[in-house]
């Protein structure tokens, strides 16, 4: 291996230029990082873009039925407020208690995957309990017992989050490099459609269901059929798991040359502008999924439209959001600038929530906003990850953003139910709410950019600066300057 072979490849040089000690980062080769295989051996080669490809359609729907079944609950919102007796406060419960167990086990399911179980199993493990998950959750409403619903929704949060981190370390694993941004789009667009076509076909399944069980019994009949979806993920997960193995075994790849192990403590090590990811992870997100959350009676009160209806507005941000991410992923591998597109997407969230809460246009327009923003948001925010830290420790970065993203909406997706209860069903100062979060999220962009320009890093760069910058520094650099580089 060449002596510019074994520079590491994430950044923190400090903007004084001295070669200061810092904490050593896994090595590795292009060879290492790159799937390369001779082309003769066709489409069946690991390093064929159909096989990639195919791989690719495996990851994204291992997580379908994941996203499919969260939303259970908001495309049936007034079924379950009907037939359990719920309020606001209470329905509400169903989706933080989700996030609950993530605010530690997200962190420490990433850390397991790079630490323990490996990123194959562990992620059959993690689709396993998203399974077990929802079926304990039908339980529940099968025989009317809601304590049974919040222990089944504990169990589904256990593993969909950590299973949303092993599949973002799988992205990365196949495709770091010029396609990541658009293989996150593609991962978000397969997961929304998910989350679209519950708020298609809950209601009517329901409405079909009830015809032979009345009830709460009909509302548990129901989601049991939605379970199905994690049944057809699990499959896919097993697929991709052979898959992953073969390529490991025909390329003899080595995912850590270096011989580094990833530590609970590497977050202590972790730099500024990956905290306030972190923070616009928290402050985004708070401001989307809430809302989506109890979008079903926001619209029905304030816009005056049926159940169904709001159900369908209801579904736009994520029926745009699986059309569009892939394609907006497609542009930022071509033009780069990730932190600029966050500060708009940010920008355009906020202007989407003034519309729907200060006037009275047709609410698609300010949710089609909405869809394409958190498209553009998602497709350029959750790649520079990849570029802050290096890729033996991706599990561990990945799992403590949704981590502290679980936390956020924990807490304020309560908080949403008692602002919408205390406020005798007016969602007016649940959207301020909203708008505040929006804010900070704002804020913390701008110390992303900051930050990136102080320190000279290549978080907001074109791909065409991105390869100058290394270029330059591997000139620059000898073999002794053990200063990491930035990703891909």
């Amino acid at each position: 291996m060449s002596r510019e072979e074994r520079l590491p490849i994430v950044d923190t040089a400090s903007s004084s230029g001295e070669d200061e000690a810092k904490p050593v980062v896994r090595r590795r080769s292009t060879r290492d990082t790159e799937l390369a295989l001779p082309k003769e051996q066709g489409c069946c080669a690991p390093t064929s873009k159909p096989h990639r490809f195919l791989a690719l359609l495996f990851m994204c729907l291992l997580g379908f039925g994941s996203y499919f079944c969260y939303d259970n609950p908001g495309a049936l919102q007034d079924v379950f407020q009907k037939e359990l007796d719920l309020n606001a406060t209470e329905f509400t419960l169903i989706y933080s208690i989700y996030s609950w167990p993530n605010i530690v086990l997200c962190f420490v399911g990433g850390f397991l995957v790079d630490r323990v179980f490996g990123i194959r199993m562990g992620t059959i493990i993690y689709m396993l309990i998203v399974l077990l998950g929802q079926l304990i959750f039908a339980a529940g409403g099968l025989f009317g017992h809601f304590w049974l619903m919040i222990v089944g929704r504990f169990v589904f949060g256990i593993g969909a989050e950590s299973l949303a981190v092993a599949q973002n370390s799988y992205a990365v694993l196949w495709f770091k490099g010029k396609e990541l941004n658009m293989v996150f789009g593609l991962q978000l667009s397969v997961a929304r459609f998910g989350s679209t076509v519950n708020f298609w076909v809950m209601q009517p399944l329901y409405n079909y269901v009830s015809e032979f069980y009345a009830g709460y019994t009909g509302l548990g009949v129901t989601l049991f059929l939605a379970g199905l979806t994690c049944v057809m993920s699990l499959l896919c997960t097993l697929i991709l798991g052979w898959m992953d193995k073969r390529a490991e075994r025909i390329l003899k790849r080595n995912t850590n040359p270096g011989g580094d192990i990833a530590k609970l403590s590497d977050i202590m090590s972790f730099r500024l502008d990956f905290w306030m990811v972190s923070v616009v992870c928290v402050a985004y997100y708070v401001a989307i999924f809430p809302f989506v959350a109890l979008g079903q009676a926001f619209f029905v009160s304030t816009f005056h439209l049926t159940p169904e209806q709001a159900n369908t507005v209801n579904s736009i941000v994520y029926l745009i959001s699986a059309i569009a991410s892939p394609l907006f992923g497609f542009i930022i591998d071509r033009v780069g600038r990730n932190v600029s597109w966050v500060f708009v997407a940010t920008v355009a969230t906020i202007v989407a929530h003034l519309l729907l809460t200060f006037t009275h246009m047709n609410p698609y327009i300010g949710m089609s906003i909405m869809g394409l923003s958190y498209s553009m948001l998602a497709a350029s925010l959750w790649p520079m990850v990849s570029l802050i830290v290096p890729e033996y420790q991706l599990g561990t970065a990945y799992g403590f953003c949704q981590s502290v993203q679980n936390l956020g909406l924990a807490v304020v997706t309560i908080v949403a139910g008692v602002i919408v209860d205390s406020s005798g069903g007016s969602h007016f100062w649940l959207q301020l709410f909203f708008i505040f979060f929006l804010l900070i999220s704002l804020l913390a962009t701008c110390v992303i950019w900051t930050y990136d320009r102080k320190h000279q890093g290549n978080l907001n760069m074109s791909p065409a600066q991105r390869t100058t910058y290394h270029t330059s520094i591997l000139t620059q650099r000898g073999s002794k300057d053990r200063r990491p580089l930035l990703g891909n």
